[in-house]
């Protein structure tokens, strides 16, 4: 486990690069809150938004997920240990203030940054309005999403 990569993985840094394109500016593996021992990989300190990039294998991907055959006891304490974790530092940020997004390792770069892209511009202008209005929130990795060309083309690229 130790030779497996815990940041700057292929997919946090497409998500980053996208991020930076799109002309957002961002701290990288900073942990939102003081005293809370969670580290996000991609933190929006004044709009209060932490991303996460969880790994499909590492974190429990209902997707992709398949239980290892080998040593699966203590595969399958480990994971749900890591889901647990998850549930509990989402929890923690939400009580907090802070928006919490989960983007999986298997997700399209360009449409994450989208969608942090979109959530980020909401909180920042969220920002002026009185507290206890309701902010929402784009759709979770996990839902169903419009059907789109396959490859995006950022524009002004090529």
């Amino acid at each position: 486990m130790s030779k497996q990569r815990s940041r700057d993985t292929a997919i946090e840094v497409a998500i980053r690069r996208e991020l930076h394109a799109m002309g957002l500016r961002f701290r990288v593996h900073r942990r939102p809150l003081r005293g809370v021992r969670r580290e996000a990989d991609v933190v929006f300190g004044p709009a209060k938004v932490a991303i996460f990039v969880d790994g499909c294998f590492w974190h429990g991907c209902p997707e992709h997920m398949t239980w290892p055959k080998s040593n699966g006891q203590f595969w399958r304490e480990k994971i749900e240990g890591n889901r647990q974790r998850d549930r509990d530092t989402d929890r923690r940020l939400t009580e907090a203030g802070w928006l919490p997004i989960r983007v999986w390792g298997h997700e399209d770069a360009f449409q994450a940054a989208e969608r942090i892209r979109t959530a980020v511009t909401i909180r920042r202008s969220a920002g002026s309005k009185p507290s206890g209005t309701t902010v929402s929130f784009p759709p979770a990795p996990d839902a169903p999403m419009a059907k789109g060309p396959e490859k995006h083309i950022r524009p002004g690229s090529r």
